[in-house]
């Protein structure tokens, strides 16, 4: 009934099996990876014809966490997996940015990738399964694609590079001091197509030769793909690349030289407008088959790419009248909105950031529900890019894909500079508004969320910046690497290569090829320039804020404090009813955690102080020799109970009221009197001895030796 065909190998410390043949055998190509005992199937169907009037590649990839895979039962209300997490969103644009561009060129068949995690074993990350049962299912479905890619994760510990390190190591940097590298690599037999990071201040070389490290590793793999698709490969589907050299010919004799005169404008939304008018009278010259033809966008965005292209490569000179090197203007503002915590304006060129920053108190960190368990993050960035940002009318909806992983490459980048939460035990929001675009708004987010936070009085390591790099790479080899680069350079260049960081080294590395001829070399001068670049960048950053700010006045102080494990339970009291008393008579937030550390936190500092106090009186222990103000709670025949610490009570014996014989306690105490009390010790039983007679009760200072015997001679 099933024609099973099944591949094995040993890479790193696990096993990495991929099995085809049993599972969705409809599918174009269906394959199981499963590396350890992490499973991941990923199906593969695509449309046999394109949509009529198709000008673009359909291309849709789903990453899905089901619970069931490690054993759990979704959070939340409905109990069912909903709208995708952040974290399936981005595994989705991981798999994506890889394999686009290894389509046959013109392909503009629908396209549809699944990929199901079925089994977790909380040691290898799902995402990189996933990536190479990607692969699998596509080179064996028989679509034109121009495989097999396979992806590795680095780890970079003691100076060596490690192949797939566990979930648990790469869970949160800041908390593995000695784990200085989250990277992952996609690549080809020939070239890497895809980096994406997070780092602790690597050199280029450091993150060059992980790169490199990486590739090496993924060579088995992709062996391995290849070796299943001789047995289990469908036919190859029959396709064409068109032939539109015909309409790309009309087109470039109807407009090459208003296009040519479009580009040389150096203000973006001029230039826009010329390119569009120029477009107008390219269509206006066209007949009406041309018009009809599916390949007339590929045309007029070859005869775009070869104007803008060309010229960089030959000239030097780019479309804004920059060379290779320069980074466009900067201006950068701090503290402009009076209300919030910390505030920046990044300005660079024609791409804008306005970036803020809050800080929270315990109770706003987020709670992540994922496969590998549950915890909370104390650092969030958002990332929002309205239409307005580029002059659109447009929809404006919740935060797709392009946002979230905008957001996600700033927050990489400034991770690595943040403080410890025992340091700065705040929770910090950052949020990017981008309210002008034309390119790299993600690296504006870091620029700006870095003087944003500063401005907040952050006490970062140090400052960062982050900078995007083009390349043009032409058919003789010849190339040019582009710093800080256009929006129309990335749509029509061959690579995005993004690269933040601070003064010494990278922390943040993410990597977009379009084309499969990028060599170490070419890698090795883009880190070079870029790192220029971000100096640069670093250094106009520091014009407006040399140090960290002044600390809000509308922010939550926060204070902490650390008391034994074993006086939790005292503190949250019989169903929180303590704590909840402790909030209301002091009006602070208190937040405490299972080692014992509480957060109190609140604008004002008298009613930190207070529910400090509070606190303190609940988990301290009196010391022997003390004197302590108390309250006579009780009166008895033997002397008197008073109340001097926190809820703790001890006894003043009747001998140790006063210097003189007594008949009764009551003849010098009332029940609620204030008294002075010294602590005189414990008994065998641990009951307090108290004594009011060394005290004096006045002025509550201890009685010298010579008045203690003069009183007791009287």
């Amino acid at each position: 009934m099933f024609n099973i065909t099944t591949k094995t190998m040993q890479w790193g410390e696990e096993t990495l099996t991929l099995e085809t043949g049993k599972v969705a055998r409809q599918a174009d190509g269906s394959v199981i990876a499963t590396l350890g005992e992490t499973s991941v199937m990923a199906n593969v169907t695509f449309a046999k014809q394109p949509k009529p009037g198709q000008d673009f590649f359909p291309l849709t990839v789903h990453y899905q966490e089901k619970y069931y895979a490690a054993g759990k039962v979704p959070g939340g209300f409905f109990k069912r997996e909903a709208r995708p997490t952040e974290k399936e969103t981005l595994t989705a644009r991981l798999i994506d940015r890889p394999i686009r561009p290894l389509f046959a060129p013109g392909f503009k068949h629908e396209v549809l990738v699944m990929c199901t995690v079925l089994s977790h074993d909380l040691v290898n990350d799902p995402d990189i399964v996933a990536m190479i049962a990607t692969s699998a299912a596509l080179t064996i479905s028989g679509v034109p694609f121009m495989g097999p890619i396979a992806g590795c994760r680095v780890g970079f510990e003691d100076g060596e590079y490690i192949l797939n390190p566990t979930v648990d190591d790469m869970q949160d940097l800041r908390l593995n001091p000695d784990q200085r590298l989250d990277l992952v690599v996609a690549g080809t037999k020939d070239a890497v197509m895809m980096v994406e990071s997070e780092a602790y201040e690597l050199t280029e070389a450091e993150m060059l030769g992980a790169v490199t490290f990486a590739h090496e590793q993924i060579q088995p793999v992709i062996d391995l793909i290849i070796d299943l698709a001789e047995d289990a490969a469908k036919e190859p589907f029959d396709y064409q690349a068109p032939d539109y050299s015909e309409l790309y010919d009309a087109v470039k004799a109807a407009g090459e030289e208003q296009m040519r005169a479009a580009f040389a404008i150096t203000d973006k939304q001029e230039r826009t407008s010329a390119v569009a008018a120029a477009r107008e009278a390219i269509m206006g010259a066209l007949t009406e088959e041309q018009l009809e033809d599916a390949n007339l966008g590929s045309a007029m965005k070859k005869l775009e790419a070869s104007i803008l292209r060309g010229d960089v490569v030959k000239t030097g000179k780019r479309i804004d009248g920059r060379d290779t090197s320069t980074v466009r203007p900067i201006v950068c503002e701090t503290g402009l909105l009076p209300r919030t915590h910390g505030s920046a304006l990044f300005t660079r060129g024609e791409t804008q950031g306005l970036v803020v920053t809050t800080l929270g108190t315990g109770d706003d960190e987020q709670f992540i529900d994922a496969l590998h368990g549950n915890f909370k993050s104390n650092f969030l960035l958002h990332y929002n890019f309205p239409p307005y940002s580029v002059g659109e009318a447009g929809r404006v909806g919740p935060p797709g894909r392009r946002e979230i992983g905008h957001g996600k490459l700033a927050w990489r980048a400034l991770q690595a500079v943040l403080p410890a939460p025992t340091d700065f035990p705040y929770t910090i929001r950052v949020v990017s508004e981008i309210t002008e675009s034309n390119g790299s708004s993600s690296m504006a987010s870091v620029c700006g969320g870095s003087l944003s936070m500063m401005d907040a009085g952050v006490p970062l390591k140090a400052p960062v910046a982050g900078v995007a790099m083009g390349l043009i790479l032409e058919d003789d080899g010849s190339y040019a690497i582009l710093t800080d680069i256009l929006g129309d350079e990335d749509h029509l260049g061959d690579m995005d290569f993004k690269v933040a960081g601070t003064e010494n080294g990278i922390t943040s590395l993410q990597m977009d090829i379009k084309v499969a001829g990028i060599t170490p070399e070419i890698m090795e001068k883009a880190l070079a320039q870029a790192k220029d670049g971000r100096l640069h960048i670093l250094q106009e950053m520091g014009k407006a804020l040399s140090e960290a700010g002044e600390f809000s006045v509308h922010a939550p102080r926060i204070e902490t404090m650390q008391i034994p494990t074993d006086k939790i339970r005292e503190v949250i009291g019989s169903g929180g009813k303590v704590i909840r008393e402790i909030v209301e008579v002091s009006g602070a937030k208190v937040d405490i955690n299972d080692d014992g550390i509480i957060k109190i936190a609140s604008p004002n500092g008298e009613a930190i102080q207070k529910a400090y106090d509070m606190i303190h009186s609940i988990v301290a222990e009196p010391e022997e020799g003390k004197i302590y103000k108390g309250t006579v709670v009780k009166i008895v025949d033997f002397g008197a109970f008073v109340n001097f610490f926190g809820k703790r009570d001890g006894l003043v014996h009747v001998s140790q009221i006063e210097n003189r014989r007594l008949n009764h306690p009551s003849d010098v105490l009332k029940e609620g009197q204030d008294v002075w009390v010294k602590l005189l010790g414990f008994d065998d039983r641990g009951k307090v001895r108290l004594s009011m007679k060394v005290v004096d009760q006045e002025t509550g200072e201890e009685v010298p030796a010579e008045s203690k015997k003069k009183e007791e001679a009287e």
